[in-house]
């Protein structure tokens, strides 16, 4: 048995979540619904204009690894975080969730600082997010110790990763160590902008290496440069060996060499959509980790992610272990497909 189930890459952030009023958004050039990355200078301007808000720590692979340590799975993560205050939150709530996190931190001199995004959530239950990477863009080769990968049963990474400089080596390095163990690759391609900025490596990552593919429709969508969402599934069932995309309210497509299924959403009071997508990942890929069936494993993301939605914040307030079971989720075991 390998040390960890999942080890996760990505950002290391300081989630900064405020209930925006509707014309918020306009007054201040927010683009509604997406995540638009902004500088130093803009996310103190945002900061200062918000009310009382809830800070924690989050970031979009970190939330999902935090998701599966919550449901007893063995994790560990990888991301940068400064020496600051803002760092120091950050590595000790993940490590409290009971995830090994052991990225060195860069030095409190270091110009940049800890990342963090602002989550502008409207009476919609929509996010508008406001990411300022800090530190993150300094995540190198060098954070990547080829042991850990190579203790992992999957790896998880974060598509948002893909705006630093030195992701790709740095993402190419993770897998290289994970796959020559024996382990697998997941990604999440994160947003559909993120897809349209960084298109080929996406396509080089799902096609070489990719054993799993997490994603929504409007970014498989952009990967694909289609409106027809049924040749975009088709074309990621091409690419990857198993593909699980989410629909909003209409439920989650999974693809494998068995073929196609889709698996329904139960309704939920949308209250924030923050982290929807996050703990869908982890549902998934505990699933899979403890032997499920891809649609089990679907069922379970659909159940976590509904969770995640009915509050404010990214992490799950309520038992997942406990939800699942009510569902009658946990029992049988299969294969992963």
């Amino acid at each position: 048995m390998k040390r960890y189930q999942v080890v996760g890459i990505g950002n290391a952030m300081v989630d900064v979540l405020w209930r925006a009023p509707e014309g918020f958004l306009e007054r201040h050039g927010v683009e509604k619904g997406i995540m638009e990355m902004i500088d130093m200078d803009r996310a103190v301007e945002l900061y200062a204009a918000i009310g009382a808000a809830k800070e924690v720590s989050g970031g979009s692979a970190a939330n999902t690894i935090a998701g599966i340590a919550a449901l007893g799975g063995r994790t560990a993560y990888v991301g940068k975080v400064k020496a600051d205050q803002l760092g120091e939150i950050f590595a000790h709530d993940l490590r409290a969730q009971g995830t090994v996190y052991e990225t060195p931190p860069a030095p409190p001199d270091h110009p940049a600082q800890t990342g963090r995004c602002i989550v502008l959530v409207t009476p919609d239950g929509e996010r508008s997010m406001n990411t300022y990477l800090g530190v993150n863009d300094f995540l190198t080769p060098a954070d990547i110790d080829e042991s850990m990968m190579a203790e992992a049963e999957w790896i998880y990474l974060e598509g948002y990763r893909l705006e630093g400089s030195d992701c790709a080596a740095t993402f190419a390095k993770a897998i290289r160590a994970a796959k020559t163990a024996g382990g697998k690759v997941s990604v999440t391609l994160s947003d559909p902008l993120c897809v349209e900025r960084h298109r080929e490596s996406f396509r080089r990552i799902l096609k070489d290496h990719a054993d799993l593919l997490f994603c929504n429709r409007a970014e498989l969508l952009s990967m694909y440069e289609t409106e027809d969402f049924g040749a975009a599934r088709a074309a990621a069932a091409r690419d990857v060996r198993m593909v699980a995309c989410t629909d909003s309210g209409g439920g989650a497509h999974v693809l494998t060499a068995g073929g196609a299924v889709h698996v329904p959403t139960d309704p939920v009071d949308v209250v924030d959509a923050t982290g929807a997508g996050d703990m869908f990942a982890a549902g998934f890929l505990w699933g899979l980790c403890e032997g499920r069936d891809p649609e089990t494993c679907a069922r379970m993301g659909n159940a976590a992610a509904g969770e995640i939605i009915s509050h404010m914040g990214a992490r799950a307030e309520a038992d997942l272990t406990g939800l699942f079971g009510e569902k009658g989720l946990l029992r049988g075991r299969g294969g992963p497909g």
